[in-house]
């Protein structure tokens, strides 16, 4: 078992910038894919950055350019640096990793971990 603990969100202006952290704990993770979701009222989740144990990296197409994706896995963290954000971007994030290390990283159904989420709130 994997948990895992986000933080760093809040209630912020467009362009501004969040670092949200997710601490991950029992399994070792550092041979493991982790990756940002998140979720907008009456929306899906949605891929939004996954990385790998060697630190290859993967955006959202609508994040590219803003948000950079990164891990320390001495201390068995995950990064995402949020830059220019959007109303849009507004929404409940969530850390996961996942086992599998073939096949796309998007996908949400190949993530076997998830925490709690942590809000971002970006107004206009």
């Amino acid at each position: 078992q994997v948990q895992l603990v986000e933080s760093g969100g809040g209630l912020v202006q467009a362009g501004d910038s969040l670092r949200l952290s997710c601490a991950a704990s029992g399994r070792t993770i550092s041979a493991m894919i982790m990756g940002w979701f998140r979720q907008a009222p009456g929306k899906e989740r949605e891929f939004v950055a996954a990385i790998t144990p060697s630190s290859i990296v993967d955006y959202a197409d609508s994040v590219k350019g803003r948000f950079t994706i990164s891990r320390d896995n001495a201390k068995e963290m995950l990064y995402l640096q949020m830059n220019s954000l959007k109303p849009e971007d507004t929404a409940i994030y969530y850390c996961a990793v996942r086992r599998t290390l073939w096949g796309p990283m998007k996908n949400t159904q190949d993530y076997d971990y998830w925490g709690q989420g942590t809000q971002v709130t970006v107004s206009s």
